[in-house]
Parts: C-alpha cells; sequence; structure tokens
C-alpha cells in the first residue's frame, strides 16, 4: 500500500475511519526525513493492512502545531483515536518494525482505560487548583 498525504482537510476522516494509522510528520528540506522516507514506504509494502500517511510540515502548518511536532522526521501511531507512540527521529527498518509490532500488541481496553484515568486525575487537580486559588 503507498502512503497517503495528510492534509488539515481529509485528517479527521482517514484517521477517525481507520483503527491503525502511522504518521510521518516530514519536510523536502529535512535530510533524516529523506532517509526515512524509503523506510516508511516499504514498511508500508509489508502491511497492506495499515494506513501509512505523510505530514508535510511545511505545506500543513497547523497539524504539525497540533501534534506540537518540534522536530521532523517524527513517527506517530494513532490506533483507534488515540496517539499510542510518537517519537522523532529516522527510525531504521527494524526498529520501525519492533514499533509496529508492540502497537499491534497494544490491547486497547487498558489503553482507553488508561487514557480515562489520567484524563480523570487532571480533570481534579484542575478543580483542586481552582478551589484554592478562590
Amino acid at each position: 500500500m503507498s502512503t497517503v498525504e495528510l492534509t488539515k482537510d481529509n485528517f479527521d476522516e482517514i484517521v477517525s475511519g481507520n483503527d491503525f494509522v502511522l504518521i510521518d510528520f516530514w519536510a523536502e528540506w529535512c535530510g533524516p526525513c529523506k532517509q526515512f522516507g524509503p523506510v516508511f514506504e516499504r514498511s508500508s509494502e509489508k502491511h497492506g493492512d495499515l494506513v501509512f500517511a505523510k505530514v508535510n510540515t511545511e505545506k500543513e502548518p497547523e497539524l504539525a502545531a497540533a501534534f506540537d511536532i518540534r522536530s521532523i522526521p517524527t513517527l506517530m501511531i494513532v490506533r483507534q483515536n488515540i496517539a499510542v507512540f510518537a517519537q522523532p527521529g529516522a527510525l531504521p527498518e527494524a526498529a520501525l518494525e519492533d514499533v509496529i509490532g508492540q502497537a499491534r500488541g497494544l490491547d486497547m481496553d487498558e489503553v482507553r482505560a488508561s487514557v480515562a484515568e489520567a484524563q480523570a486525575q487532571q480533570g481534579q487537580g484542575g478543580a483542586g487548583e481552582q478551589a484554592q486559588g478562590e
């Protein structure tokens, strides 16, 4: 499967409409991005059941900002609308395959429970801080 170009116009449709999306944030002028590009493309051919997508940070600065991308390339994996992995740097092919394997092995029920717990703790912290400030 070839990679899909993500834009602000198609991002929600593609990411929400697929259970497992790998996103490469990159730019044409970036040397490490050029090294990682072929690795990402080869991996997309091995994993036809997954969506491999690229965000050109020069053309889509809003997406880069929304995900707080500070260096490129950055690889992000989104499973069932939850970002389960994000790491800057050009990964070697073996490392990319390992990350994909780990992401496939995640128990998404546990991930959702963990996210819900973290959000609940943040909510409690925010309420406590507000009460102290009054």
